[in-house]
């Protein structure tokens, strides 16, 4: 069952276990027409083609949900992944919770994490996860997640984007036990984030038209006062095994990619809140922060777009 207002601790690998496997892994609105014929694709496969700016000043990250596999449908996705990296070199990419479906051993790590982005820990990109309701918390002590021992936790992207100097902050939650400590350091980071971007991710889904699950209400409550207050532009959750980007709601944008190995066709009710809705395969996304634009890309395990656009962050918003 899961809890909003009081945490636990469930048990999994030791935390010697966990620090050992970490040692020594890598830490390291549609687009016009013409604007995606002149994109970069590969010649190996035809259906790889970037939407994307790819400016080098920008910041550029990929996001996955519920992931965690080690089945066909994730190494398909993880492919298509790496290839795009070959186009678009990404820095970082965003887990979007269950890491880990079943068993958590060193050899499931290896498994439904290692041996499907390997491609991309080698070249240094940097996995940040959130923990979603198929995961044990112990995860966060394995160091490849980038949790730093935390259920819940802030990152910047490490520079300022030029010509004009806006910034990006991420800021990931457990939506498994949102209790008044996680509250209370919610409010606390973004009351303090001198950032321009304030960009949120988590498991659960405040707004999905998914017919298996829906809208959490429960944690609406309690976390969009924060974030309409403090400013985030946007938040990514999974939990639904399908990809849907809904209309903005109190000037949020909010995105749902949870089918990045698991998928629930025809899940996708009806209902005005999508903007876009994709349940007939497996997802990821790409994303650029340039300036004051949010680029995003999404794409399928055969490496076709199935969504693309931008999004304007609304400088009019309190951004402390």
């Amino acid at each position: 069952m899961r809890m909003h207002g009081v945490g636990r601790i469930i048990g999994g690998p030791s935390l010697a276990a966990l620090l050992a496997l970490g040692c020594g892994a890598p830490l390291a609105a549609q687009r016009p027409a013409d604007t995606a014929q002149q994109a970069p694709q590969s010649p190996a496969n035809p259906n790889l083609k970037l939407t994307l700016p790819n400016k080098q000043e920008s910041v550029r990250f990929a996001v996955i949900g519920d992931s965690g596999t080690g089945g066909s449908a994730q190494l398909q996705v993880a492919k298509q992944l790496a290839a795009y990296r070959s186009l678009y070199p990404f820095e970082f990419a965003i887990m979007l919770g269950d890491n880990l479906y079943g068993g958590e051993r060193p050899s499931d790590y290896k498994n439904k994490f290692e041996i499907p982005y390997k491609p991309l820990l080698d070249v240094g990109v940097k996995f940040y996860a959130a923990l979603g309701n198929h995961d044990d918390p112990s995860q966060r002590l394995y160091k490849p997640f980038n949790m730093n021992g935390e259920r819940f936790y802030t990152f910047k992207t490490g520079r300022l984007l030029k010509p004009d100097n806006t910034s990006a902050r991420f800021f990931a939650l457990d939506s498994n036990y949102m209790d008044d400590a996680q509250l209370a350091f919610i409010e606390k980071e973004l009351a303090a984030s001198g950032a321009d971007w304030k960009i949120a991710f988590f498991h659960h889904p405040l707004y999905s038209s998914g017919e298996k699950h829906g809208s959490d209400e429960l944690l609406r409550q309690r976390l969009e006062p924060i974030f309409v207050k403090h400013g985030v532009d946007v938040v990514f959750t999974g939990h639904e095994h399908f990809y849907e980007r809904l209309k903005p709601q109190k000037g949020i944008h909010y995105f749902i990619c949870g089918s990045s190995a698991k998928l629930r066709k025809g899940n996708i009710g009806g209902g005005d809140l999508t903007a876009k809705g994709y349940d007939q395969g497996y997802t990821f996304m790409l994303l650029e922060i340039d300036g004051d634009q949010m680029h995003f890309q999404t794409i399928d395990e055969n490496g076709r777009t199935i969504d693309s656009g931008t999004i304007k962050r609304n400088v009019q918003r309190t951004s402390r």
